[in-house]
């Protein structure tokens, strides 16, 4: 029997920050998955979830300078195919890596990852992962252990294998997120990523060489003490997943726990910086 998901369509105006806000208060509600378009954004959220109570306390829905208007249906799970090949088209980061479904053509590049997102976050698209992309491009990863936390697709932990990292630990506590990791570390010949359900609370005792962390501001604030902890001497963080306004609050908590801030990158508003010990 196929699991009946609602489609929520929203419309919004201005486009940016207002669709990053909802997807955060979204996420909070319950809803699995977001597809981004020049209009607003796709929402999905299993129809066993919903209440039709559920977007009444929306902070964002409450905000004078956001106009935000949506439709809704059904769609069986089966369809989500369908649907985000529709929105999904390969990418490009520099010149030697290529972000791909599995439906698109292969081309000539150093690195070519091949993702089939299904439910989960991570095809590049958007500023954060392309960023953190770019910072792995630009990264001496031989021979390293690395980390990545909160790994969505897998992505990130993908090219950094590639990129002959010795060992990777994939982390992401929602299921989706882990199941799809699992598929695409083995489609693009990773299997020897180790992917594992969870939080930070899976940091106990394990260190890394390098760590990638590409979650939200208030989680990355929370856990960075952990992060911190669990980095070889000499070993690199990068993070990602805030705006350029919260890089002083991120970084002055880095400060704190012996880290140094080294550079960063940025993309509309997004930021993604790289801190060293």
């Amino acid at each position: 029997m196929s699991l009946i998901y609602l489609e929520f369509d929203f419309k919004v105006k201005p486009v940016e920050p207002a669709s990053d806000i909802l997807m955060a208060e979204l996420g909070e509600l319950g809803f699995e998955s977001f597809v981004e378009n020049e209009e607003g954004l796709l929402a999905y959220i299993l129809k066993s979830e919903w209440k039709e109570q559920t977007l009444d306390d929306l902070f964002v829905l409450q905000q004078p300078d956001f106009e935000i208007t949506w439709t809704s249906k059904e769609i069986e799970q089966q369809n989500w195919n369908a649907e985000w090949e529709k929105n999904f088209h390969p990418i490009r980061v520099g010149d030697g890596c290529m972000v791909r479904a599995p439906f698109h053509a292969k081309e000539e590049v150093t690195f070519d990852i091949v993702i089939e997102p299904k439910m989960s976050f991570g095809t590049g698209h958007h500023e954060t992962t392309y960023m953190m992309l770019q910072h792995i491009l630009n990264t001496d990863f031989e021979g390293k252990s690395v980390l990545d936390m909160g790994c969505g697709t897998g992505v990130l932990a993908i090219l950094a294998k590639m990129k002959g990292a010795r060992s990777a630990d994939a982390i992401d506590i929602d299921e989706w997120c882990y199941l799809n990791s699992l598929e695409n570390v083995e489609r693009n010949n990773c299997a020897d990523i180790q992917v594992f359900q969870g939080d930070s609370s899976l940091l106990k005792g394990k260190k890394y060489d390098i760590i990638l962390a590409n979650i939200n501001r208030n989680i990355l604030l929370e856990d960075i003490p952990i992060y911190a902890n669990s980095l070889n001497k000499g070993g690199a963080l990068f993070l990602s997943g805030f705006y350029l306004e919260d890089l002083d609050a991120i970084s002055s908590k880095c400060a704190a726990h012996g880290l140094e801030f080294e550079k960063n990158l940025e993309k509309n508003r997004w930021v993604s910086a790289k801190y060293v010990n």
